[in-house]
């Protein structure tokens, strides 16, 4: 069963946090793919990973790219998952529950990574959450506290008492 998760932003952009999420997951060995709701914000992702940091490299490509298959991390719009992505990193509201039953679904883990601050993005993560927890999925959710770090603040189901 694919992890669920949900990352709630409250003081770094999705620009700052997803370079972290995705080397971690390359430290891992994990292929990743990244999903974007709009060609717009998949063409800024992908200029940002290029120049994030002089000193790092974020290996990642495109459709455009040949070979999709080799790329350890791939930015999408659609459901494509031509490097078998191990996580699948969600942003700009993409819906994740049709993904997760179909032939494109990540084998580890599944993410949200939402901007806090937006009303629309925080409405339509509630909505992905009561959906997927009310289908019966596994979720977890993290939120950022004042430094930045990760905080688990639920799980669905809840362990037992």
């Amino acid at each position: 069963m694919v992890e669920i998760s949900f990352f709630h932003l409250k003081t770094r952009s999705v620009e700052d946090a997803l370079p972290t999420l995705l080397e971690r997951s390359l430290s891992r060995g994990w292929r990743v793919a990244v999903q974007a709701a709009t060609e717009a914000r998949l063409r800024a992702l992908d200029d940002h990973l290029w120049r994030y940091r002089p000193e790092s490299f974020l290996p990642h490509g495109t459709k455009a790219d040949p070979a999709p298959e080799t790329q350890p991390i791939y930015l999408t719009t659609t459901d494509e998952n031509p490097n078998a992505a191990d996580v699948r990193i969600f942003v700009e509201g993409v819906d994740m529950a049709p993904l997760l039953a179909g032939h494109a679904a990540p084998r580890l883990r599944a993410v949200l990574l939402f901007n806090g601050e937006d009303p629309d993005e925080l409405l339509n993560a509630r909505a992905q959450w009561k959906a997927l927890r009310d289908a019966g999925e596994t979720l977890v959710y993290q939120q950022q506290d004042e430094s930045g770090r990760w905080v688990e603040k639920a799980r669905e189901p809840k362990a037992p008492s």
